[in-house]
């Protein structure tokens, strides 16, 4: 048993012994008030197999129950983080492959066992309605062209995660959920931080009342941009990121301040700056601060950068406050919590990569279940239409009134 195995009970013999029999010796130990037995049952002098044990976890799927699913992009990020999560899932196996290189493709399938027939490219990518070992297909693909290949996976019948930001228009991620129903195949997006163990903590303390009445949140999510970086050269570009920092990587910080608030906000206000003379923002913003209100009285106030580098997350209380810093890292999250007591590191007993898993298993039982994902395409427009609603804000230098679902309310 491992150190973080904290939540499982101590077995001692009497207890094992309790668990395998069934008889009135278990109820004894918990503390019945059951009759005790005139004898203890007979228990076999040499090794011998146990009855199953209820499982303290699911469970892994045997191969050929798991669900199929396509990469489509393999750069850096999928090479790294998704193609790996796959291969460490309980439920799914990596079955293809979409790329444009069809020479890193075939490296890629080699390393993983993936068939030759079951490369794909971008111009014969509709092939893969005839493929019936592909169930799932993970968009990783830059912003612009998330509506495009998500649509056309729904249509060859696929179920569809796709990376964040959801779309670069309102109207694009409409489009994408009206084909997910049109063809009664499920759309998730792809916010890990929901399945990351520090963020899920930090929200279950701010429910249980850790920190008192929750009032204000901070977020601030940077990096920098490096056009050095072929993975980063896209994101200069509006016609494929659709927007800067925000979109990007400000949108961590969005999405983290209405998962812990629990709330839409009914109004914001935006402003952005741009450092002169910088090709880097010659059509996307670099700095953009926003702060969001919200019907319970709570405030938001984010900040997001590809000038800085900054990546936390605060929730402040009128008993409290918790800390995420960092707080949507691939690895090495952590959680600070502050009370009247002082300051102290909370445990949460997994490492941070469980978080890219955690949401391939969570969409792979959504889809084998029928149930709806914890992060739909509903809440992927919401967050681009608040993104949407924060440039225009800026660009008219006040405050913009917002619908429920996140889009701007039209003067």
């Amino acid at each position: 048993m491992s150190e973080d195995d904290t939540s499982l009970p101590s077995l001692s013999r009497r207890g094992f012994l309790a668990g395998a029999s069934g008889t009135a010796v278990g109820l004894a130990a918990a503390g019945s008030t059951a009759a005790q037995p005139q004898s203890l049952p007979e228990i076999p002098e040499g090794a011998t197999g146990r009855p199953f044990p209820e499982a303290e976890l699911q469970m892994p799927l045997p191969s050929s129950e798991r669900l199929g699913w396509a990469v489509v992009g393999i750069g850096s990020f999928a090479l790294n983080h998704v193609i790996p999560a796959i291969t460490r899932s309980q439920t799914c196996k990596l079955t293809a492959l979409v790329s444009g290189n069809a020479e890193k493709a075939a490296r890629v399938a080699a390393n993983y066992g993936v068939p030759d027939a079951a490369i794909y490219g971008y111009d014969n990518f509709d092939a893969i309605a005839n493929d019936d070992s592909i169930d799932i297909v993970y968009i990783v693909l830059p912003n612009g062209l998330h509506a495009e290949y998500t649509i056309k996976a729904l249509q060859a019948g696929k179920h569809v995660m796709c990376e964040k930001p959801m779309a670069n228009t309102v109207q694009e991620c409409r489009d994408m959920i009206a084909a997910a129903d049109e063809a009664d195949r499920k759309l998730m997006i792809a916010y890990r931080a929901h399945f990351e163990p520090h963020n899920q903590r930090a929200l279950q303390m701010k429910q249980e009342g850790a920190f008192g009445d929750v009032k204000m949140l901070l977020g601030h999510t940077m990096r920098t941009l490096d056009l050095s970086r072929p993975r980063d050269e896209w994101r200069a570009l509006s016609d494929l990121a659709g927007g800067g920092s925000m979109m990007d990587i400000g949108i961590y910080a969005l999405n983290g301040a209405l998962y812990f608030l629990e709330e839409t906000p009914t109004m914001l206000a935006a402003s952005i700056s741009n450092p002169p003379d910088d090709v880097r923002f010659r059509e996307v913003e670099d700095m953009l601060t926003v702060q969001l209100r919200f019907g319970s009285g709570a405030l938001a106030n984010l900040a997001t950068s590809y000038t800085m580098n900054e990546n936390r997350i605060q929730l402040l209380g009128t008993d409290g406050s918790g800390l995420l810093d960092p707080a949507t890292s691939y690895s090495g999250n952590e959680l600070v919590a502050t009370g009247p007591d002082g300051s102290r590191t909370v445990s949460v007993g997994q490492t941070s990569a469980t978080q890219f898993t955690g949401e391939i298993d969570h969409f792979s039982r959504a889809v084998l279940e029928d149930l709806e994902p914890r992060t739909p395409g509903a809440m992927g427009l919401r967050d681009v239409a608040l993104i949407k609603a924060m440039y225009a804000s800026a660009e008219r230098d006040g405050w913009v009134k917002l619908n429920p679902d996140g889009t701007m309310v039209e003067s």
